[in-house]
């Protein structure tokens, strides 16, 4: 074992004792979403399949018992019951002039073809509405949270697949899900965000370029990224190859460790692309992952992917660009010379981060 991998080894155990009591637990890629399948029935009926991640279920359920005060959930059914009623309270049809569908719950409990999620669905009968009929979600994105989405897929005369935010109107069902345009303008959008608020990802970039005094080295480590990650989100976004997504999030946590602790000892920034090139092939399955999460519409694969990666070049351009003027305005105050008190607190902040994000996702650290 070669010097620099017995004092990375040194550091590593040293961090992963540190960091059990101060490093802040992060999730890269929450879900934060739900499903609605709308299908078309005869005379002005709906039957509406409402999904969910049973963890993001259980949550809003909890936050919402005030709705369930004296009911008792133990006796069988009760509470499958109980979810429906809470999935119908949030979820509506009605027509343009505000007259609602009238709904019933036909089922409720686990979705057969996912133990991991619940199924709710509804029946929504129109007959007594006249023109278009309008599908509202926003009470359930509201109970979501404000990251929360819903991808409507729509059956019928006007199939398509779209995905609701919190700030969206109710969903016009006689109406074409979603341009091509309008599409990549959402998943650029997505790109963007992933990259500004995946804390993990910006960790392992900060890392990268503590040490740069120049701009060509930074260029060469974002243009390896960029092709590497590419690379591997393609992949698995067209589902030709994967990760389990365990597995990668705890990867990716272990390269935030290794190149905070390379900063300890070596100031190489010029081939820092080369070790960059690798990893990114492993965060592009993490990227993969967020965007599968949005659902991408069956027939949008390519310019959705597209759009979503550019999205995440932007958001990684922009907080480079923001960065690097920064350190060099530390470096002129400082007498033109990178601090290494800088860099060595920064990067073992760092490595403290992902050396607790790494124990979390192999299940050593409970999760948040």
């Amino acid at each position: 074992m070669t010097g620099f991998w017995r004092r990375l080894a040194a550091l590593s155990i040293f961090c992963a004792g540190l960091s059990l009591g101060l490093a802040a637990p992060a999730r890269a890629h929450t879900p934060d979403i739900s499903t609605g399948k709308i299908a078309p029935q005869a005379n002005r009926v709906y039957l509406v399949d409402v999904g969910f991640l049973a963890t993001d279920l259980e949550r809003m359920f909890q936050e919402t018992m005030d709705e369930r005060a004296g009911v008792d959930l133990s006796p069988p059914g009760v509470l499958e019951e109980e979810i429906g009623k809470f999935v119908s309270r949030r979820v509506a049809m009605r027509d343009e002039a505000g007259r609602a569908c009238m709904s019933k719950v036909e089922k409720s409990g686990e979705d057969p073809t996912n133990q991991d999620s619940a199924l709710i669905i509804l029946r929504f009968d129109c007959a007594g509405t006249n023109g278009k009929i309008f599908y509202d979600a926003t009470r359930l994105l509201a109970a979501q949270g404000s990251k929360g989405k819903h991808l409507v897929t729509l059956l019928g005369e006007n199939a398509g697949e779209t995905m609701l935010y919190p700030q969206n109107p109710p969903l016009d069902l006689t109406q074409p899900m979603e341009t091509t345009a309008q599409l990549m303008k959402k998943f650029f959008e997505a790109g963007v965000e992933h990259i500004v608020t995946g804390y993990d990802h910006l960790c392992f970039l900060f890392a990268l370029i503590l040490w740069a005094t120049r701009v060509w080295p930074v260029v060469k480590i974002v243009t390896a990224f960029t092709v590497s990650h590419s690379i591997t989100l393609s992949l698995a976004a067209l589902n030709v190859f994967t990760l389990p997504s365990t597995l990668t999030e705890a990867l990716i946590a272990a390269s935030i460790v290794f190149v905070a602790a390379e900063n300890y000892f070596s100031r190489n920034v010029d081939n820092r692309w080369r070790n960059t090139f690798l990893f990114g092939f492993i965060h592009g399955f993490g990227f993969a992952s967020a965007l599968t999460e949005m659902g991408v519409p069956q027939g949008g694969v390519v310019p959705a992917l597209a759009a979503f990666n550019i999205g995440v070049e932007a958001g990684q351009i922009a907080i480079v660009v923001a960065v690097m003027p920064i350190l060099f305005a530390i470096d002129k105050a400082t007498g033109g010379k990178r601090s290494e008190k800088l860099v060595y607190a920064l990067s073992g902040l760092i490595g403290l981060a992902g050396v607790f994000w790494f124990l979390q996702r192999i299940g050593v650290v409970p999760g948040a």
